[in-house]
């Protein structure tokens, strides 16, 4: 045997087994509606097919069978489905029951590309056991078919054939890989995929004005008292004849209330502009409390990733950091506040925090960020007019009130009284309504405009995401990547596939790779750790690599060689969260070791279960196939190679002999 010293292969490494969030598509691709159709199951079944997942494919398109939906079609997918992934030692006796009197259950009925499908399967799996009958001819009847059909059989018949016909399907097969693996400009629209549904972006709440009634009853009140205490002063001195006095008086009235308005939007500029200050600048020395692994906290941990990452050019991180904590907290804050009781996900958002922060960078680099201190600047004209019509109004109520004490010195000295109580109750009440009303107007303002800003981030983003691919698009791609990692293994160790006796892959998440998948349907990674083992005359051939699947390439490659007997067991754990390891133990105390399913991964949408997320994600890995084998192996050793090979033809030989003759 050969190979590295005794090490331990664990893809859940600590960089990333504590960033378990996912993104789970709501698409209906593998929705089953309540109350289905047979129709409406096989199309499902199908595209759990097309995702290789083809156990839960399989059972939908049995049941379609069952309820008696028949069709060439129907015929095609479900001769696919009891044979994709697996050999015929991995069928179970029923199912070779139901394969060997298929045309029994499902008549073919037509003459289309489907029938034409139906009877290449047909002749496909009756040459594995005739190998005297014509290749040529064979392949030749092949090439006419359909891509429907052509693409569907390469696929899923690759490990139920058998001798010189294996290797040229195997061919024509690596040949579509190789065509395949970049198309529909896959470098592109990978990223896509792992993207979440965005959230759609709601306005900020805003507080109503808050005013009590006691406010309303103090303006109303005293505004009454200081009209009644005026216009009694202005009487004293009309019935004084003092006429220039009582002129003096009126005007003084009518600059003061000028004045008191211009005052008013001069108090309420600057307290909103204290206030703004405050938001922006205020809370740089802030901490958060957030619980780890809430909302707020992962709300929290992306802000902090994208205002370090979208720095202004020619300024340094910290100085920004620094600058912009204010502004980071409101913004951050609002956030929070906006989609924290509307069960929505942080990922969701990650576009919209990222908007925001683009916007902020923008804003420092072309001067506006703090615009708000100019527009809420008091203008001179305002000061002025606050100055002077209030000193307009102290000089002529001054005059007014000497003239009429002069005359009447109690009751005029009585209502001056009165009414500068009034005026001051008055004039706070109604203070506090303007602050009030006014700044909940500019808040309405202000959240509208932001709101417009995040609906075209929001339409730019989603049309940016409309080329997502489907998950059958990620399904061929990932297919394509295992024919050209296992293209390269048999390069390597210059192997024909006639020459291997079986293989199989064991899949797994790359440390810190993204994950995403649509629901009920299997787990995507950004990247995968794959291990290929080759099972062939003189022993097992292994080789681990690492996948960017974006790019389809690989990287990181390690080779190890082993005889049967070196294989001391093969085990698989399941802890209660869910997470599944695979190991495989050497003789030589060397240990094989895979964390297949994530903890943590019980992430579920309405109407999933454990369970079928964990098993579809397996199934699509084609872990079941892999056990197979390797449990064969550590089971029996080199023996258990003879045995399968024997079973299999033995099964094979009868099918082939019902196929000649289907009234036996």
């Amino acid at each position: 045997m050969t190979g590295p010293d005794p090490t331990v292969i664990n893809t859940a490494e600590d960089s990333y087994v504590g960033v378990q969030v996912g993104v789970v598509h709501g698409d209906l691709h593998y929705m089953v509606p309540p109350g289905a159709s047979p129709e409406q199951k096989f199309r499902v079944g199908v595209r759990f097919l097309d995702g290789n997942v083809p156990s839960r494919g399989r059972e939908l398109i049995h049941e379609a069978v069952m309820a008696e939906y028949h069709t060439d079609e129907v015929c095609f997918y479900w001769l696919l489905s009891l044979v994709s992934g697996r050999t015929w030692n991995e069928l179970s006796d029923d199912e070779v029951a139901i394969l060997k009197n298929k045309h029994r259950v499902i008549g073919l009925t037509g003459d289309d590309g489907w029938t034409a499908g139906v009877r290449m399967i047909d002749r496909l799996l009756d040459f594995a056991e005739n190998p005297e009958n014509d290749l040529h001819a064979l392949l030749a009847e092949f090439d006419k078919l359909d891509d429907a059909q052509r693409t569907p059989i390469l696929k899923h018949l690759e490990m139920f054939l058998d001798g010189p016909l294996q290797d040229r399907m195997w061919e024509l097969a690596l040949a579509q890989a190789e065509r395949d693996q970049t198309a529909g400009d896959r470098a592109d629209r990978v990223w896509m995929f792992f993207q979440p549904d965005p959230a759609e972006p709601r306005p900020r709440a805003v507080a109503d004005a808050e005013i009590p009634v006691a406010t309303w009853i103090h303006v109303v009140a005293a505004t009454a008292v200081f009209v009644g205490a005026t216009v009694h002063l202005g009487y004293l001195l009309a019935r004084a004849g003092h006429v220039s006095a009582l002129l003096v008086y009126v005007l003084s009235l009518l600059a003061g209330h000028v004045g008191a308005g211009s005052g008013m939007d001069w108090r309420f500029r600057v307290v909103r502009r204290r206030a703004k200050d405050a938001e922006y600048g205020g809370s740089r020395h802030r901490r958060n409390s957030a619980p780890a692994g809430g909302f707020a906290r992962r709300v929290d941990d992306r802000f902090a990733h994208y205002f370090a990452r979208y720095v202004p050019r020619g300024m340094d991180r910290q100085v920004w950091l620094a600058e912009t904590a204010g502004v980071r907290q409101s913004i951050r804050d609002e956030i929070v506040e906006t989609f924290r009781e509307q069960r929505t996900g942080a990922e969701r958002l990650h576009w919209l925090i990222r908007h925001r922060v683009r916007d902020v960078g923008d804003r420092w680099q072309n001067g506006t960020l703090r615009s708000y201190r100019t527009d809420l600047a008091t203008p001179l004209t305002t000061r002025f007019t606050a100055i002077l019509g209030l000193a307009l109004l102290a000089a002529g109520w001054t005059w007014a009130v000497g003239d009429a004490v002069a005359d009447s010195p109690l009751s005029a000295a009585r209502s001056a009284a009165v009414a500068l109580i009034g005026a001051c109750v008055a004039a706070r009440a109604r203070l506090h309504i303007t602050l009030e009303s006014r700044r909940a107007v500019h808040d309405r303002l202000e959240s509208r405009r932001t709101l417009e800003g995040d609906r075209a981030a929001y339409d730019r983003w989603r049309k940016r995401l409309a080329g997502k691919p489907g998950d059958a698009e990620m399904a061929a791609w990932l297919d394509c990547d295992r024919k050209m990692l296992l293209s390269e293994a048999l390069r390597h160790y210059r192997l024909t596939m006639k020459s291997v006796i079986a293989y199989a892959f064991v899949e797994t998440r790359a440390a810190s790779s993204k994950r995403a998948r649509i629901k009920r349907g299997p787990w995507r990674y950004e990247g995968y750790d794959f291990l290929v083992f080759l099972l062939t005359a003189d022993g097992v051939r292994q080789l681990t690599a690492r996948l960017d699947f974006a790019h389809g390439s690989f990287h990181d490659r390690h080779r190890t060689n082993y005889r049967y007997e070196a294989v001391a067991a093969v085990r698989v754990g399941q802890a209660d969260d869910d997470r599944r390891t695979f190991e495989l133990s050497l003789v030589n105390g060397q240990e094989i070791e895979v964390q297949v399913m994530d903890p943590g991964m019980e992430q579920l949408e309405d109407g999933e279960s454990l369970g079928e997320v964990s098993r579809a994600t397996l199934d699509a890995a084609g872990f079941q196939h892999t056990l197979h084998v390797l449990e064969g192996i550590a089971a029996e050793g080199k023996r258990w190679i003879a045995r399968e090979s024997q079973r299999g033809k033995a099964r094979a030989r009868t099918f082939a002999d019902t196929m000649r003759d289907p009234e036996s």
